[in-house]
């Protein structure tokens, strides 16, 4: 899931953006996370927010409920990229052509990958697994139509705009 941050984002609007796969903000937007100036915490946004931000800035801010700038945001890790506001929709467009192009199970898949092997040491479990989720999905049919296309150069099936006569499929 992508989003583009045009305005201010306070609390739970934080939480949604730290859920986000892809967060790409307006230069001119800001963000708090001012739950304690209402005499409460962001419990249920908490997980998500430490998750994007590390513990160490979710500390600060979380404490504070200071405003802070779309620059910070992307220094700590809330979005990814901080762009002029007239530039936004350009850049947002970029993102959403390159998702165009992949594989959406392959995006599911990776998604996954980093859900089960975030936060885990590289030892033998980690490696085994990962061995064992990329044979898998390199079996998938998406798996041999996307390095079809790639030996045939070709667009994959999944490519809007591809007609099926064309992708070989």
């Amino acid at each position: 899931m992508a989003v583009r941050v045009t305005v201010d984002a306070f609390g739970g609007g934080v939480g949604l953006i730290a859920c986000c796969d892809i967060a790409i903000a307006a230069q001119e937007a800001s963000f708090a996370l001012s739950e304690v100036k209402l005499g409460i915490i962001p419990a249920t946004i908490g997980p998500y927010v430490i998750e994007a931000i590390g513990p160490r800035a979710a500390r600060r801010y979380f404490i504070g409920g200071e405003r802070f700038v779309a620059a910070e945001a992307h220094r700590i890790g809330l979005v990814h990229e901080a762009v002029p506001l007239a530039a936004l929709d350009a850049r947002i467009a970029e993102v959403l052509d390159a998702l165009l192009l992949a594989g959406p199970y392959a995006q599911a898949e990776a998604k996954a990958l980093v859900r089960n092997t975030a936060h885990r040491p590289i030892g033998a479990a980690v490696i085994d697994a990962t061995a064992r989720h990329i044979a898998a999905v390199r079996a998938s049919p998406e798996a041999r139509e996307g390095i079809a296309a790639f030996l045939e150069k070709r667009p994959a099936a999944w490519v809007p705009g591809t007609k099926p006569e064309a992708s070989g499929s």
